[in-house]
């Protein structure tokens, strides 16, 4: 996470601004103390973007004041140089210089061709992992000893962690004498089996992975077992490596290298969905950082970056290194997507399901570019397990699109003044009691509890889109008691409607229209629209093509309705639950004449998968299936940017993506490689200049609309 060293280019983020001698003193002790904290337990008054940006401060003005720079400027040491050791490492264990931005990469890869006199024909290019740097020696093919990096020169012995840590074995394939350098960290599992185990036995949590790696790589004599993992990222040969194993780990690239280390049953990056790539070409190098970037928020342990090595030993001698970080490689650093804020409270919102969910209120904190000011509390049980408190200093994380979420407390900057979170003891909607059986609590009443926002959801344009029915009026029918869930809608009268406030006869009349055409919207939006838990968009149109009726649907168990790709164990039990619940609203509606079939799927019956991928996860790769054979798209992923006209301009994202699946095709929101098609309309972008790149093909709207005409009519 912490880099110890800046390179003099500019960052993406402002540096701190540090103004004269009494300021630069100053920042030097807070980084100083930050670094020592961090490196010693994870625990550390600064958030990773807060300290890059000091010591960019502090390195320039030691720029522009030479004379002045202090002897413990954190400028002037490699990652972890805070920290004390007594083990002295075989060869300098180096940090990382860094850059912010492609343009930066550029100039950088250029000078390292500068020093060698050569362009470079291969570089290296694999994800900078969020943990902590050691280095594991092998005697014999068995491991003796794990030393951290400390301050480059020596590290502290961490042996005692030997056991504990997956990925590194106590025994290789082979009987072979070398040192393995890597990264120690906790998976995401790891680090909440982590917090389990330590609030379970008194402590307090970990504020994230980095820090649980750093305090349980250090900790001796616990009560419990902590598990962690390692990744290595190069080898070198040690007095009695044998002349062979020592030439081939000086004289072989890197890439080779590391191929030998996996074989020898240590864990690399290799086997990850961001491994490592041997690349040649600027552009190459750019685009690989950009898919690493974008696979970040789904993988199961934390990077910061990619590193770029020069991959032949040849090119590593001839850059050389220098006091502090090797010339022939850098990390190109990532948006920060952890910061440190306060909580100020916690709201009670109860959903259209009848569940009270718990909202963080924060002090306003800029992540990844956004303003987070609201992040994710799963449920009560978590935030007695986090040990949360009203005014805490707290970790919040955020990657990619993900919502906000609170890693944990930073317990160490506790003042005493912080507050137990009150919960509530009875339905904040409407004062009914809670059911708290399960983790998740939810009101007695259900979706009765909340009548105007499940109602006001049904009739959302993405579901029945029924217009003119908004929340406003959503409110009077329910207070006039004509409505208590949707299937009262279609049991309106013009009557009823006419006895309304604001309500007068050009109104009532469309809106009865409204109610009427939403009765013939195909099965996914019906379904949709009934708000079953574990469910959205995406998984309703997979359900309801899977499944062709509501009858089908209805008639399945939790086995059947894992054949739909996307539903696991838990979630079809789940949907069976709500299906029962659901039962009596569901016959209403059929009575009410609302459409209960999905127009162009046949039920394909158990056995037969149809879907993307897990809800959300619009880039799988996977064809969608309709009925077999069937479709002007069948096989294609689609990608739909840009303002849309012609016969396509009154439909949303939604209906684009539902007239995509029923032609037969993928939808999908990001280009890459595997996309097929791109719609293109008027302000296109990023998105169309990467087609472009790709050589993928790219349609207007109108021509879009001409391919799929048979099924437009479906899709309003």
């Amino acid at each position: 996470m912490f880099d110890m060293t800046t390179s003099p280019a500019v960052a993406a983020a402002p540096a701190a601004v540090v103004t004269d001698a009494a300021a630069y003193a100053e920042a030097v002790e807070t980084a100083t103390r930050a670094a020592a904290a961090y490196y010693a337990t994870g625990e550390s008054p600064l958030d990773d973007d807060a300290y890059d940006r000091l010591v960019r401060g502090i390195a320039a003005y030691e720029q522009g004041h030479p004379d002045e720079t202090s002897p413990v400027s954190p400028t002037g040491k490699v990652a972890g140089g805070a920290v004390s050791g007594d083990v002295a490492h075989t060869v300098p264990m180096l940090s990382l210089d860094n850059v912010f931005s492609a343009e930066q990469l550029v100039a950088w890869m250029a000078s390292v061709e500068r020093r060698t006199g050569r362009p470079v024909e291969e570089w290296s290019v694999e994800p900078k992992l969020d943990g902590l740097a050691i280095a594991a020696r092998y005697e014999q093919g068995r491991l003796t000893r794990l030393v951290t990096r400390g301050d480059g020169t020596a590290g502290e012995d961490v042996s005692h962690a030997i056991g504990t840590i997956v990925g590194l074995p106590r025994q290789l394939t082979e009987p072979a004498t070398l040192e393995i350098r890597g990264e120690v960290l906790m998976t995401d599992e790891q680090f909440e089996q982590a917090n389990a185990a330590r609030t379970g036995h008194g402590g307090a949590p970990f504020a994230n992975p980095r820090n649980g790696a750093a305090g349980s790589l250090r900790a001796k004599d616990r009560e419990y077992r902590v598990e962690m993992t390692f990744f290595g990222y190069g080898a070198l040969a040690l007095p009695g490596s044998g002349a062979e194993l020592a030439a081939g780990l000086g004289e072989w690239a890197h890439s080779r290298v590391m191929r030998h280390v996996a074989g020898l049953g240590v864990h690399t990056a290799d086997s990850t969905p961001v491994a490592p790539r041997t690349l040649t070409k600027a552009a190459e190098i750019q685009d690989r950082i950009d898919e690493i970037a974008a696979a970040r928020p789904e993988l199961p342990f934390g990077i910061d970056g990619i590193v770029i090595k020069a991959d032949r030993a040849e090119d590593q001698t001839a850059a050389g290194s220098g006091s502090r970080a090797p010339r022939w490689a850098i990390a190109y650093k990532l948006p920060a997507v952890e910061k440190v804020t306060t909580l100020l409270g916690v709201e009670w919102n109860v959903g259209r399901t009848g569940i009270i969910a718990p909202r963080a209120v924060l002090e306003p904190v800029e992540i990844d570019g956004s303003t987070v000011t609201y992040a994710t509390l799963h449920n009560p049980a978590d935030i007695t397990r986090r040990d949360l408190r009203t005014g805490d200093r707290v970790m919040v994380y955020k990657a990619g699109d993900i919502i906000p979420r609170i890693e944990a407390p930073v317990a160490h900057l506790r003042t005493g003044a912080e507050q137990p979170v009150v919960f509530p003891e009875v339905c904040p909607q409407c004062g009914s009691a809670i059911d708290t059986s399960e983790q998740r609590w939810r009101c007695v009443r259900g979706r009765d509890c909340h009548a105007v926002a499940s109602v006001s959801y049904a009739a959302g344009r993405d579901q029945l889109d029924i217009e003119g029915l908004g929340t406003t009026r959503v409110v009077q029918l329910v207070d006039a008691g004509l409505v208590r869930d949707f299937a009262d809608l279609f049991g309106l009268t013009r009557e009823q409607l006419l006895g309304l406030d604001r309500m007068g006869e050009t109104s009532t009349d469309n809106l009865l229209a409204a109610i009427a055409a939403a009765r013939t919207r195909p099965l996914s939006r019906v379904f949709c629209a009934l708000g079953v838990r574990g469910t959205g968009r995406s998984m309703s149109r997979r359900i309801a093509r899977h499944f062709a009726t509501m009858e089908h649907i209805r008639a399945a168990d939790a086995e059947a309705l894992q054949q739909v790709d996307g539903i696991g164990v838990e979630k079809a039990r789940t949907v069976v639950a709500e299906l029962a619940e659901l039962a009596p609203l569901i016959d209403r509606l059929t009575a009410a004449g609302v459409n209960m079939s999905e127009p162009g799927a046949t039920y394909q019956g158990a056995g037969t998968v149809l879907g993307t991928g897990p809800e959300g996860d619009d880039d799988s790769g996977a064809p969608m299936q309709t009925a077999p054979g069937a479709g002007p798209l069948y096989g294609m992923t689609v990608v739909v940017t840009g303002a849309m006209t012609g016969a396509l301009e009154k439909l949303s994202r939604n209906q684009m993506n539902e007239l995509i699946e029923r032609a037969g095709g993928k939808s999908s929101s990001s280009v890459s490689k595997r996309t097929s098609l791109l719609v293109a309309g008027a302000g296109a972008g990023s998105k169309r200049d990467k087609a472009e790149q790709l050589g993928t093909r790219i349609a207007a709207p109108d021509e879009f609309a001409a391919m799929v005409a048979d099924f437009l009519d479906t899709a309003v």
